[in-house]
């Protein structure tokens, strides 16, 4: 839906009236920036960008918006990798100013943050409070914790502390008729009926606006160490995990998972950066353990277990980090990845997830059927071993067109994702489904539950103004999934 004429200048100088002219932007200058997503693959365009500055005024544009029949697109950051901030017609609303921490209350350890605050705001004010808060991601200075609850964001510290529906207790949501719901309760019980909030916990913005939420704020860790591990193969890393989880149990904060390639194209590209093993290996881990005892002798703990598996060939070589300094430098090898595979050319992405126990089988099946169908590309399989999350990525072979590349997406997604649902897997683990998945939904996803998925945006937005034509397919003219400017 697209307000054209008298019915969109109206509802402009409607929202002018209440919020001010100066956060109804309407020059192509000031949205453009809104109108496209992190990766470039779409582009849309928009009425107007809002800027409300509470969760009142986010009721209002809401109100408005229903009245006269206006798409809404929630956006924070803007750091979205499937295109579900991309608006087709409509507003763009804009959260970055509801920026306020509410409270912090440590006896309940959680804080009250509003949908618009930076991520790595949060952080330093639970570090501030002497607590932490755990969720990490790579765009932590730029994204807020509106999309990261809309997107239910998982990060790297998934295996200890769970996602973003596991660290949320409340949340305080505008529905589409601008009603606001108030569930900001700090409880950890609370069987007064449905579950209210984890509908909107990963519902891409599509179901109504999180204006604020509750978190939960963990001991901060005192002891901490890293190593990094190379191993003959994924399935050698599973093996070490498995031992790991056993020996250490929540204090095996992150395993995180590289390939060769993805070694080689991060000491290529990023200055400073510094193979930390002599040798090449096939695959390696990234390896954390902590604990809030400032005495707990986690080094000896984790020399044991690489140790018995370094006697049994499961780990070929081995380095802890010796100071703070160095692993910040290992931590990097991994941060970097997803950065610098644009420097390689055209990347078709995959955030997939399969059990555990499947995913070095994944990696291993899914590597070798890419490289039938195409051979020179490379592969990129990275993430979160822990809790079965594969950033499946495939770099463009050396010398061919990016264009011509990018246009076998929608062919290798069904490769990639064929592979995850026979190994009951998902297609999208922690990035959601946007606009770029929400067709691959249809085709794997459960028939009852996506006819739940339906009545639940049919009963909650019955004039489907709420980001359309994202994750769910309802109504006409829906924005195709696969055209793309990147």
């Amino acid at each position: 839906m697209t307000a054209h004429g008298s019915t969109g200048t109206a509802l402009i100088e409607t929202l002018k009236a209440r919020l001010g002219e100066a956060y109804v932007l309407t020059a192509t200058s000031d949205i453009d920036a809104h109108l496209t997503e992190a990766r470039g693959l779409y582009r849309g365009e928009a009425l107007a960008v809002v800027r409300p500055k509470d969760r009142e005024e986010v009721a209002f544009v809401l109100q408005e918006c229903a009245k006269a029949g206006v798409p809404v697109v929630p956006q924070g950051g803007n750091t979205g990798l499937v295109g579900g901030g991309v608006p087709y017609g409509g507003v763009v609303l804009s959260l970055t100013r509801l920026d306020r921490i509410r409270e912090i209350d440590p006896v309940n350890a959680t804080m009250t943050v509003e949908a618009g605050c930076i991520l790595k705001t949060v952080q330093d004010a639970a570090g501030e409070a002497g607590y932490l808060f755990p969720l990490s991601l790579a765009s932590e200075g730029s994204c807020r914790i509106g999309g990261n609850l809309a997107t239910n964001a998982g990060g790297t510290a998934v295996l200890r502390y769970g996602n973003m529906r596991d660290l949320t207790l409340g949340l305080e949501v505008v529905l589409a008729d601008g009603r606001i719901w108030d569930g900001l309760k700090g409880l950890r019980k609370d069987n007064t009926g449905y579950d209210l909030k984890d509908l909107f916990i990963g519902s891409e913005g599509t179901l109504g606006i999180i204006t604020a939420a509750v978190l939960k704020l963990f001991p901060k860790p005192h002891a901490r160490v890293t190593a990094f591990i190379g191993c003959a193969s994924p399935y050698d890393a599973l093996k070490v995990f498995q031992r790991l989880r056993e020996a250490a149990g929540d204090q095996l904060t992150a395993f995180e998972y590289m390939p060769e390639f993805g070694i080689e194209i991060v000491l290529k590209h990023m200055p400073g950066s510094v193979r930390p093993l002599a040798e090449k290996h096939n695959s390696y881990a990234l390896i954390e353990l902590s604990s809030p005892q400032k005495d707990a002798d986690l080094q000896s703990q984790l020399e044991a277990v690489l140790g018995e598996a370094f006697e049994e060939g499961l780990v070929q070589d081995a380095v802890l980090g010796s100071s703070e300094a160095q692993s910040q430098a290992l931590w990097g090898l991994r941060e970097h990845l997803s950065e610098v595979q644009r420097m390689e050319g055209g990347s078709i992405k995959h955030d997939v997830a399969v059990p555990v126990s499947r995913v070095a089988e994944f990696i291993d099946v899914a590597t070798k059927a890419c490289e039938v169908e195409m051979p020179g590309v490379r592969v990129c399989a990275f993430g979160h071993f822990g809790d079965g999350n594969i950033h499946f990525n495939l770099s463009q072979p050396v010398g061919m067109d990016k264009a011509k590349y990018l246009s076998e997406w929608e062919r290798f997604s069904r490769i990639v994702h064929d592979i995850v649902h026979d190994m009951n897997g998902s297609i999208s683990a922690e990035h959601g489904i946007g606009l770029i998945k929400r067709d691959e939904l249809v085709h794997y996803k459960d028939p009852v539950a996506l006819d739940l998925m339906h009545s639940l945006k049919r009963a909650l937005d019955p004039q489907n103004i709420l980001n359309p034509g994202k994750v769910v397919a309802v109504g006409e003219n829906l924005p195709s999934a696969f055209p793309k400017v990147g």
